[in-house]
């Protein structure tokens, strides 16, 4: 069963267009190295964004917890307003055309 971690913070006004630049160029290379990662959804509206990935198991979406993700969150801190809120879910299905 696939799983999904859904990261929920607000960007600090002005600094949308920055911390796009960097999760598209440091991040996104990240998680494309992690074991079991299969694919980001990121959403963004004014009352914050959601990047939601999903992985081919629990497993390796809470080693991608514990070793990678603190690393990722020191490199967005100085965009991020608050403390991001990290849920995580079973995916009971993806539909995809």
């Amino acid at each position: 069963m696939k799983f999904a971690r859904n990261v929920h913070f607000q960007i600090k006004n002005g600094k949308e267009a920055e911390f796009t630049k960097l999760f598209e160029k440091e991040v996104v290379p990240m998680l494309r190295k992690q074991n079991g990662f299969e694919e980001e959804v990121t959403l963004v509206n004014p009352k914050g964004a959601h990047f939601i990935s999903l992985w081919d198991n629990q497993k390796n979406a809470e080693t991608y917890e514990t070793m990678t993700y603190p690393g990722v969150l020191a490199k967005l801190n100085v965009f991020i307003e608050g403390v991001p809120k990290v849920e995580t879910y079973e995916t009971v299905s993806n539909y995809a055309r």
